[in-house]
């Protein structure tokens, strides 16, 4: 094997060596892909026990030869599936000598609409966790379908040593105990096909390496945890109106959940127009001193501070000065806010009790529980009923 990279714990059968015409390289460095969070530790068995039918899957295709040169991959565009320029810029120096694959678990999805959906919330929390851009070169759904992350030409963030010299794929997570399906499988065959023919990967490999052993996925042991604040955007990042609201009688003794109804934000620039929109419908429309939650949850994952920790909303009357107002942007009726939003949420009101705004004996309760209005949406109330505190 060229250069230094000899530290991985190799299994390798020399009738792989024999049939296989390119490298496939699983990480034993555990990076999680959604970063050291508490959702890492609720998918560790899922890591753990998932990757085994993945092997197999993959080592029957390599058993029967079907990893040829031919086919070519239907790749769903950055921009089909919603995302604007690659925010990596590092190169790859073309061909790369090998290819990892991942697979990321609870991102489930069977069709475009919902891989599109799920691959946003992916490159929304790895933006959050500081990287460039999503994580991997290429995704591959239970659809059949390749989804385009950085690309073939730029380095992804996947695996920490081999970023510069591989194209990292991962399939989308599938539920446990499940492969991924067999049209997930041709779309990888045909994929690594493809990047073989462009000369994206080198057929010129030293030695065909299949990396085994369950532990190859597992989140790392000694990570640290996720600092419980999320990414706040600021009154000033998002230009709010000035204004000159009661103050809070803290600490907060609840927290309302709404959704705002009407149009929701998946993007940074969307959702700070919305912001400046909801606040001019608050006060130009209902009279009211400010925007009327203490925070806003975009669809990018991230929270924007509405009249913030100490100051009182106009949310709810009766409730304004004890509780604080978390308002989800969009109508959540049907369709529940994405995982990246409810994730955000729960660490903003985890973070409201660290930093001493809120009392850690607090009741959590849906708009509807303490005023005559059906926020927030059936949706989202039965996710929010499994959460913590929850009182009807």
């Amino acid at each position: 094997m060229r250069g230094s990279r000899t530290t991985l714990s190799l299994s390798v059968s020399w009738d792989h060596v024999r049939m296989l015409q390119w490298l496939l390289v699983f990480p034993a460095l555990g990076l999680g892909v959604w970063g050291n969070s508490s959702w890492d530790e609720t998918q560790a068995k899922h890591q753990s026990e998932g990757p085994q039918d993945l092997f197999g899957n993959i080592s029957q295709l390599i058993d029967k030869g079907r990893l040829g040169f031919g086919g070519v991959s239907t790749v769903v565009s950055r921009k089909e599936w919603g995302a604007d320029t690659v925010g990596c810029c590092a190169p790859l120096a073309l061909p790369v000598d090998y290819l990892i694959m991942h697979h990321v678990p609870g991102l489930e999805c069977h069709n475009q609409t919902g891989c599109s959906q799920r691959l946003r919330e992916l490159r929304a929390h790895h933006v959050r966790n500081g990287w460039c851009d999503v994580a991997y070169n290429f995704l591959v759904g239970d659809d059949g379908r390749v989804y385009e992350g950085v690309g073939w030409t730029v380095q992804g963030v996947h695996t920490q040593g081999y970023n510069n010299v591989s194209l990292g794929l991962a399939f989308f997570g599938t539920k446990e105990g499940h492969s991924p399906s067999p049209a997930a499988l041709l779309a990888v065959e045909g994929l690594i096909s493809s990047a073989v023919w462009k000369g994206h990967l080198s057929a010129m490999y030293v030695q065909p390496l299949l990396v085994k052993g369950e532990s190859c996925l597992n989140p790392q042991q000694n990570a640290s945890h996720k600092e419980a604040c999320p990414l706040i955007v600021l009154r000033s990042s998002w230009e709010a109106r000035g204004t000159h609201c009661p103050k809070m009688s803290l600490r907060a003794k609840y927290v309302i959940i709404s959704h705002t109804t009407g149009r929701t934000c998946n993007r940074s620039d969307e959702c700070r127009v919305l912001v400046q929109d909801i606040q001019s419908f608050f006060m130009d429309k209902l009279d009211s001193c400010d925007v009327g939650y203490n925070f806003l949850v975009g669809q990018d994952g991230v929270i924007y501070e509405g009249v913030g920790w100490s100051v009182q909303g106009s949310h709810t009357p009766g409730y304004n000065d004890i509780a604080l107002g978390l308002a989800f942007m969009g109508t959540f009726s049907d369709t529940p806010p994405n995982a990246a939003a409810l994730e955000a949420a729960q660490n903003l009101i985890q973070c409201s009790v660290v930093r001493g705004y809120l009392d850690p004996n607090y009741l959590l309760v849906g708009h509807s529980d303490v005023a005559n209005d059906p926020s927030p949406g059936r949706a989202l109330y039965n996710i929010i009923k499994t959460w913590p505190h929850f009182r009807h």
